[in-house]
């Protein structure tokens, strides 16, 4: 529970127990306040109480982490004639064409949550790929990633599953499996654990405060590692927020936008405040304020040919003038098809880093978060505010990506070219086995 949400509840606590008790202490220590009536007493505490919640409040506002989780259905629809937001997104869905696809997910190492989401002990249930999967700690502190399903009688190990030691047990019949290697240590009412029983576990590795599972169609050992942000790790950089969206588009169509230069001039270039609905980003009240963007983007060389870059170069302009001030540069790595580092570096606003990790629930269904984490002596509302701007020229993404067409041959121009040089630099994350998703009827399949 919050700061606020506490001072409140305490202040109104306290309001009610000394109105209804008698002998009230108050009454020996100040006069005036035994000649105060019961009404105007309450007012007091009650006055009391918000000002302790809005103290609270702005503590959070100046000095706590942005937290702005958005749902399926919250951002990149047009809602009109008089439908809800769920009805609006659920009829794109239903008529919107996908195209001719690419494999549905690509090979590589995908976040599955925070790793202060996980305290020791503790057990959550994830969907990542298409499947589920139990997520928890051991008493060790390592984050150890599981099958979900037990594969005695196929309870759910992170419904109602208890972590012992380093190990997860089912909540139905109690069979206990190690993190380690998916073995089953312990079967209570069994003289014996057969060597084969075991549960399938997932590749994974926790680093810059996330835990990543890895992914190969055909079950290959990783490729490559994730790299880590020693100023996350040493503790220069801390964390200042995340945000989270989910998107209704192939996961190929997110990391694209890194290649396609000509949508940074015509869709991000009005200023943040003219909000994420496109049919008014435009608005003349604010077109006196434009973002403008220089971008470049290259794949890299061996041995990190799995890894492309993005610089990009910010101004600001107000009334045609730049603002130096806001003139930021960020190098845009990309680490396989998941994980994106957004290296943030400003003369006066100091240094930091968004994390934007992608990661497919299911085929046309992208869970992305960008996680911030910025220098420790830089004022929270910095960090806060560069995130909340990335979020809003994001969201506007969203909104293409919920309604468009993926598109394989595209018509392109030659100021295009860096699209298909994406296309072509992507397509090593995906194997002949990749899975596909197929049509069957009125459902989707894969």
């Amino acid at each position: 529970m919050s700061p606020g949400k506490l001072a409140i509840i305490f202040g109104l606590g306290v309001a009610a127990v000394l109105i209804i008790q008698s002998g009230d202490p108050l009454d020996s220590w100040y006069p005036v306040w035994r000649e105060t009536g019961l009404l105007a007493r309450a007012g007091v505490f009650l006055i009391a109480g918000a000002f302790l919640f809005t103290l609270g409040w702005l503590h959070g506002f100046l000095f706590g982490p942005l937290e702005l989780l958005r749902g399926p259905d919250d951002v990149g629809y047009i809602v009109e004639n008089g439908r809800s937001k769920s009805q609006a997104a659920n009829e794109v869905r239903r008529r919107r064409r996908t195209g001719d696809l690419p494999p549905v997910y690509p090979n590589g190492w995908y976040r599955v949550l925070d790793s202060h989401m996980l305290p020791r002990g503790e057990v959550r249930s994830i969907t990542v790929l298409g499947e589920q999967v139990a997520v928890f700690r051991g008493q060790d502190g390592e984050a150890y990633v599981v099958d979900a399903y037990c594969p005695h009688l196929g309870a759910n190990l992170a419904v109602g599953g208890q972590v012992v030691g380093n190990c997860i047990e089912c909540p139905f019949h109690g069979w206990q499996f190690r993190g380690t290697d998916g073995k089953c240590v312990k079967i209570p009412y069994a003289e014996k654990v057969p060597e084969f029983a075991k549960v399938r576990i997932w590749p994974s590795c926790e680093l810059n405060g996330l835990v990543l599972v890895w992914f190969h169609c055909d079950g290959e050992d990783p490729q490559w590692l994730v790299p880590e942000q020693q100023e996350i790790t040493t503790g220069e950089w801390v964390y200042r927020g995340r945000t989270e969206h989910a998107i209704n588009a192939h996961i190929q169509e997110i990391p694209e936008n890194a290649a396609d230069i000509a949508h940074l001039g015509h869709l991000h270039t009005p200023a943040i405040v003219s909000g994420v609905d496109l049919r008014y980003t435009n608005s003349k009240t604010w077109e006196f304020l434009r973002h403008d963007w220089k971008v470049h983007w290259e794949p890299e060389a061996e041995p990190n040919k799995h890894c492309s870059q993005m610089l990009v170069k910010h101004a600001l302009t107000v009334f045609g003038c730049t603002w130096p001030l806001l003139d930021v540069s960020v190098l845009a790595r990309q680490v396989g098809p998941g994980v994106v580092f957004l290296l943030i570096e400003h003369s006066f606003l100091g240094r930091g880093v968004i994390l934007q990790c992608v990661t497919p629930v299911e085929p046309l269904l992208q869970i992305v978060t960008h996680t911030i984490f910025y220098q420790s002596n830089i004022p929270p509302l910095v960090p806060k505010f560069i995130l909340k701007g990335e979020s809003i020229q994001f969201e506007r993404d969203v909104m293409i990506w919920n309604n468009k067409k993926y598109i394989s041959k595209p018509l392109l121009v030659k100021e295009d070219s860096a699209i298909q040089k994406h296309r072509r630099w992507f397509s090593q994350f995906y194997s002949d086995n990749s899975p596909r998703l197929r049509h069957q009827r009125d459902t989707l399949d894969f």
